[in-house]
């Protein structure tokens, strides 16, 4: 059977060329490892691989959200927990300023660390974060959430400013956590210590005077009060905490997974490769080496 010249040649060039393309295709594989370097080398593991690399980055982007709040979290506390020492101490020095044997000069000398402690506080109570923001106004976080009104009576000077809604980031897949907090009740226990200190430092101060004990003891049951406001919320953060620990702890497990899944089904085979660049490569050596024979043949060569 007789094949033309150029049907030959196109035979060969077409054989030598899918040769070259598929060393050259190997080669990329085995110096980058990957198995998958566009969608056509396997549509359907291509597939995969690109669903389990979303799932990663949304895992990602939910660990990196689960770090922000942890630290707005942790820095909560910090300001909370300082207001817990604050009215602690400011429960003590009404205890003692109820005790019936002090005198007008005892109560009068009170004044001055009860400001103290209004003034530390109010200064917790509206604390800013690194941008500038309050911590405790709920969402209105441009505004301070205590407000202060020099020309209003004592007792009545405080108000809350901030509001109660909650701003909740994704934490998980249909999850989300409450990020942000607030101090509406703390203006009732500034009111109350801001009449206390009006009380002690009146010239008229009457130790055993009524009107004097109902205010320190309204402010007595404003410490407790608020003590049990604040130590809520630190209890509250402390089980955010817990759960964002456990969330992320999953999500590391779950994103090892998908690493590994990713890692399996891309991966070049190494030795399979290595074969398969050594067959084609031989095949590529015989092939220019049949041309060159058979291109110096003719029809009078087997005369």
């Amino acid at each position: 059977m007789r094949i033309a010249t150029a049907q030959y040649q196109s035979n060969m060039n077409q054989s030598l060329t899918l040769n070259q393309e598929r060393l050259s295709k190997l080669t990329q594989q085995m110096a980058s490892g990957k198995r998958i370097g566009v969608p056509s080398d396997d549509p359907v593991d291509s597939v995969r691989v690109s669903r389990l690399q979303r799932e990663e980055a949304a895992i990602g982007q939910y660990r990196n959200n689960i770090a922000s709040i942890k630290i707005r979290l942790s820095k909560n506390e910090g300001y909370l927990g300082s207001m817990v020492n604050d009215i602690a101490a400011g429960r003590d020095q009404l205890v003692w300023a109820l005790d019936g044997s002090n005198t007008t000069a005892d109560l009068q000398a009170m004044v001055s660390p009860l400001e103290a402690l209004r003034d530390s506080l109010l200064f917790s109570a509206n604390s800013v974060d690194q941008e500038g923001r309050y911590v405790f106004s709920g969402t209105n976080t441009a505004t301070a959430p205590m407000a202060y009104d020099a020309a209003a009576p004592a007792g009545a000077r405080y108000s809350y400013a901030g509001n109660v809604n909650e701003q909740r980031v994704v934490v998980g897949n249909g999850l989300t956590q409450v990020a942000n907090d607030n101090v509406k009740g703390m203006e009732q226990l500034l009111n109350r210590l801001d009449a206390t200190i009006a009380a002690l430092g009146s010239a008229s101060l009457n130790v055993n005077a009524p009107a004097t004990r109902a205010v320190l003891e309204a402010n007595l049951a404003g410490f407790d009060d608020a003590l049990e406001l604040v130590s809520s919320k630190i209890a509250v953060i402390g089980g955010k905490q817990n759960i964002l620990d456990t969330l992320d702890a999953n999500h590391g497990n779950v994103s090892l997974s998908n690493q590994m899944a990713i890692t399996d089904i891309g991966q070049l085979d190494m030795g399979l490769a290595a074969t398969e660049l050594n067959g084609y490569s031989t095949a590529l050596q015989a092939t220019y080496k049949a041309y060159g024979r058979i291109g110096t043949l003719s029809l009078f060569s087997a005369l």
